[in-house]
């Protein structure tokens, strides 16, 4: 019981250190970035300058830059609802030390963040591309808010598909019905592997609202953590899922009729 005890106090606390400095990381990073200003675009928007290098840095070393704190914020954004999820992993994994039962979790974590990390390492190309096109075309970039907003609504309405069901059910319990699990150092980052896809399909839409909306707004970041968390943990995830669907349907249908009153 004291084993018990003191394992999940050190657990916990890891954690929890490990979200302060990612915060604060994220913080840091997303004031340094505003404080360069965004660019004015065609059609009363600005975009960030997440998306191109700074003074003197290759494109290669802004793609590592971005993955590297994309990576770091999706600790902040995830680590809430995923250390539950770890915490039952300890609990099934069969009788082993301290020192393997902690390897093995950070295994699973680290499998879990690998495939958000490949996540970030194919969205930076895919961002710099959509800014670089948006600069050269000025008609295009008229358009983008509307667009922004037929994102969100498409986003809102993912929240209601089976497809969403099955991706946050398998986040909700990711061990299934297995009493045991192995302490099994490859099966701990394969699990990690599989959790990470569940979790990067099931957050498709959010991703989405996150990218467009603003990756360099806090305000913004904190929201869809919220989001993601509530569907997660709470009692009913699914019912969680629709309504938060309403409200990110309806935000984007006003974003749409602002912007197209914009336009006229």
């Amino acid at each position: 019981m004291t084993f018990e005890r003191t394992s999940q106090q050190v657990f916990f606390g890891t954690s929890a250190l490990l979200f302060a400095a990612s915060a604060a990381l994220t913080t840091v990073w997303c004031g340094s970035m505003s404080a360069m200003g965004e660019m004015p675009m065609p059609g009363g928007w600005t975009m960030s300058m997440t998306w191109m290098p700074m003074p003197g840095q290759t494109w290669l070393g802004a793609a590592a830059s971005f993955v590297g704190m994309w990576v770091v914020m999706m600790v902040v954004m995830m680590l809430p609802s995923l250390v539950p999820t770890l915490l039952r992993y300890r609990q099934r994994v069969g009788s082993t030390g301290e020192t393997r039962l902690s390897w093995l979790t950070a295994l699973v974590a680290m499998g879990y963040f690998f495939v958000w990390t490949i996540c970030g390492a194919a969205v930076f190309p895919l961002g710099a591309t959509l800014a670089e096109i948006e600069m050269q075309r000025p008609t295009l970039a008229r358009v983008v808010p509307i667009t922004v907003g037929v994102v969100v609504v498409i986003a809102g309405a993912l929240q209601f598909s089976a497809w969403k069901a099955h991706h946050l059910a398998c986040c909700r319990e990711p061990w299934g019905r297995e009493r045991t699990l192995p302490a099994d150092a490859g099966a701990a980052w394969r699990r990690g592997l599989r959790l990470g896809l569940h979790c990067t399909y099931g957050c498709a839409g959010s991703t989405a609202i996150l990218l467009v909306i603003g990756v360099m707004d806090l305000r913004v970041t904190a929201l869809v953590t919220a989001a993601i968390t509530a569907e997660r943990l709470a009692p009913n995830g699914e019912r969680v899922a629709r309504t938060i669907g309403i409200v990110v349907v309806g935000v984007g249908l006003l974003l749409i009729a602002r912007a197209a009153a914009g336009l006229g």
